[in-house]
């Protein structure tokens, strides 16, 4: 595609970047290759370029372009009504928003019939035209010879009546009244939420919005998030505007000049634009705008928790015994060998008395010594820290860690299709409890078949827009799995679909050779898989890694097109490819500048040499094991002053929740999470940290508990109560209004911004 030389100018303007970077990674886009590919194997083309900044080519590209299809299809409207003039298209050509293109379009858009149109059809434009250049005349006079019974106008008023309307339509299509008025909106505008008369008590949730005001510009996301819910819901009622007074003063400002009747005709038209034209628009214009905002950041939110969720430790390939916790059906039991096949599967009830629960420890320990268990892992959902008791007073080898999994997303697992597809003669349970042990060996190859939204870390992720989301979280998906590598041997279709320049199809041709031929040899054996072609091949083969291959370098991140330069390396220095991977002192004497072409620069030779230290190597952190207290199993076990330990389980802009394992997450708010001032919540803590906290305040009644990871937690106490409700861990947390915290929250708005 050929590239518009303003739009490479803006967004390297924009981006603080070349002009040069734009076109090389533009042009890349075009082609078919993705963004991963592009940041990890063309940095000498755009100039090393990271993930972030190439998407945001990518998006602010297909932003401008679809700027200039509106555009041309206003400009055909236009010409084909006759209207275009040089000067209307060169403001067309000008516009640089969609906003600023559609209100120049606003007055040649087919509309229905209004009461403007109303009145031209009664001979009145020509009494407005008069009225609105506001010359010193008797307006009353002029108006008289509109009188016609014909025309149905039958007295100086309604003439009058009709020139307003006219005016008033005038005034509304105005683009610099619309941008200025759009201004006012969103520099001066109010968010104003009120109770719906007889919502109180069903609306509780929402009672910090009963009476609330506040700035539009400074609404942070998650309280914008918020009110819409409570209107959606029929409990709010919402209204977003600037005083009233200010508005017409603005209008007034633009059009009223001078001091006579005709001017009083044009402010009174004024007025009326105002309440029954602009102030309808602007507020339905602000509303989107802000909710695009509050979307944005919202998004950006969940984005990062996603990541750091995908990213977690892994604890490996081992077999691993998983529990899925129940009291009165009991506990579902798999046992999952080192790749995660389904090994064994049962139902085991240590809650049910002492008759069943020594049964269960007996079958827990025959089974942890036939296969060899080299780890336990328990749901975190309902009965999990009973289960965890159990186990642990079963005396198993020390060898044996005993875990505890989050479980969110597990259900929805369970009963999707890809669970079916693998496991079409498992029930929903052992489904789950697979899913459970599978997410303790590796959570990015499991957390990939559930839908991100149901995974439990995002803020008011179904009322943001859907298709902005998804966009965004399979660019998380996709950068952290071709960030960790594949092995295209033991990866699920579902993993392999997010691999660069895959997808479902290829995914599923992938896994139907292998299931045919026998585990990959090479690489380029690859290029056999039915419909995966040079293209495809090149922008997925340096992220499938093949282990114990003939060739080591397939087992690296070292992409096949460089195989040349490191056989190059190793022959020069009389030693075999293997030899380079294995002697760091071999590595050194690598002279990088020998290998430099006109397409193979220095940042692409360090990468080599840098993967040939660690061929292969997973960058996520080293497992560690954690556990909660002993003892502290309940609400009702918490006391104010409490040091325990947690694992962060979500993050939002106003605090991190914490797991510390009484079925119900406890809130560190934000003023809470750090002894220095902290804005940003990702800035302190990460999804999956393990922390330690002080419980401040437990309400049972409300299931709140409010933490705190600061040395000294009373030194700037919240106002108020702890964290949202959590639910059924397997359910979505997702962060409900604050109830508690919003009088702090209001004295700290500028914080969330």
């Amino acid at each position: 595609m050929e590239q518009n030389i303003d739009h490479l100018l803006k967004v390297a303007s924009e981006l603080t970047i070349t002009i040069k970077q734009v076109e090389a990674t533009s042009t890349l886009l075009d082609e078919g290759a993705t963004v991963p590919f592009i940041s990890r194997y063309r940095k000498e083309v755009t100039g090393s370029l990271d993930e972030v900044q190439i998407a945001a080519i990518r998006d602010r590209m297909e932003q401008l372009r679809e700027l200039d299809k509106r555009r041309e299809s206003i400009l055909k409207s236009i010409r084909d009504q006759e209207k275009l003039t040089p000067e209307l298209e060169a403001r067309i050509m000008a516009a640089e928003t969609m906003a600023a293109l559609e209100d120049i379009y606003l007055p040649y858009k087919p509309k229905r019939r209004t009461r403007a149109t109303i009145a031209r059809e009664k001979g009145l434009e020509p009494l407005a035209e008069r009225i609105f250049q506001q010359e010193n005349f008797d307006v009353t006079a002029e108006a008289a010879n509109y009188i016609s019974e014909e025309k149905e106008v039958k007295d100086e008023a309604e003439a009058l009546a009709g020139a307003r309307d006219i005016m008033a339509e005038w005034m509304n299509e105005n683009a610099e009244a619309r941008a200025a008025m759009r201004q006012l909106f969103e520099k001066k505008g109010v968010f104003k939420s009120r109770v719906m008369m007889g919502k109180e008590e069903e609306g509780q949730k929402f009672k910090d919005y009963f009476e609330w005001d506040e700035a539009i510009e400074k609404a942070p996301s998650h309280r914008i998030l918020a009110m819409r819910r409570g209107e959606s819901e029929m409990v709010l009622m919402l209204s977003a505007q600037p005083e009233e007074e200010a508005a017409l003063a603005k209008l007034e400002d633009m059009f009223v000049k001078g001091n006579n009747a005709a001017a009083e005709q044009v402010r009174l038209a004024a007025k009326d634009s105002y309440k029954r034209l602009l102030k309808l628009s602007m507020e339905t214009e602000v509303r989107l705008s802000s909710k695009k905002r509050a979307d944005e950041e919202a998004i950006r939110v969940f984005a990062d928790n996603l990541r750091q969720l995908l990213l977690s430790s892994p604890l490996g390939q081992k077999t691993v015994l998983a529990l899925d916790p129940g009291f009165r059906t009991g506990c579902k039991l798999v046992v999952l060998d080192k790749q995660g096949k389904l090994l064994h599967n049962e139902t085991v009830y240590p809650h049910t008395g002492q008759h069943k629960a020594q049964e269960a420890g007996q079958n827990v320990k025959y089974l942890v010594d036939k296969f060899n268990v080299e780890a336990l892992a328990i749901g975190n959902g309902t009965a999990s820290r009973e289960t965890e008791t159990f186990v642990n007073n079963l005396n198993l080898p020390k060898t044996v860690q005993v875990v505890m999994v989050n479980e969110s997303g597990a259900s929805i697992y369970s009963a999707s299709d890809v669970a079916r597809e693998e496991f079409p003669d498992q029930d929903v349970t052992v489904r789950g409890a697979v899913s459970i042990g599978r997410r303790l060996m590796d959570p990015l190859a499991e957390l990939v078949k559930i839908d991100p939204k149901s995974i439990g870390v995002g803020q008011y992720q179904h009322d943001v827009d859907q298709s902005a989301l998804k966009h965004t979280l399979d660019d998380v998906v996709m950068s952290c799995v071709n960030a960790v590598g594949v092995e295209v041997n033991t990866a699920s279709k579902q993993l392999l679909t997010y691999v660069s320049g895959l997808g479902p199809a290829l995914a599923q041709n992938i896994v139907e050779y292998r299931n045919q031929n026998g585990p990959f040899r090479t690489r380029t054996e690859l290029k056999k898989v039915a419909r995966l072609g040079d293209k495809a091949f090149e922008q997925a083969a340096g992220f499938l890694r093949i282990r114990d291959a003939k060739n080591p370098l397939d087992a690296s991140a070292v992409h096949p097109e460089s195989y040349p330069i490191v056989e190059q390396m190793a022959k020069d220095l009389g030693v075999t490819v293997q030899d380079l991977i294995k002697n760091d002192e071999l590595r050194k004497k690598i002279e990088l500048k020998k290998y430099v072409t006109d397409t193979v620069g220095l940042p692409t030779l360090k990468d080599i040499v840098s993967e040939l230290a660690k061929p292969g190597r997973d960058p996520r952190e080293t497992f560690e094991a954690f556990s909660f207290t002993e003892g502290v199993n309940e609400m009702r076990d918490l006391r104010t002053g409490m040091k325990l330990p947690g694992i962060v389980t979500n993050i939002t802009a106003f605090g991190a929740f914490v797991d510390i394992g009484v079925h119900q997450d406890g809130l560190v708010h934000v003023s809470h999470l750090s002894d220095r001032f902290i804005s940003n919540p990702h800035d302190a803590v990460k999804v999956g940290q393990k922390v330690e906290v002080t419980v401040l305040e437990v309400d049972e009644n409300r299931k709140r508990i409010s933490l705190s990871m600061k040395s000294d937690p009373a030194a700037a106490k919240p106002a108020g109560g702890g964290g949202a409700r959590k639910g059924d861990a397997r359910k979505e947390k997702e962060a409900e209004p604050m109830n508690d915290f919003q009088a702090k929250l209001a004295q700290l708005k500028g914080r969330f911004k």
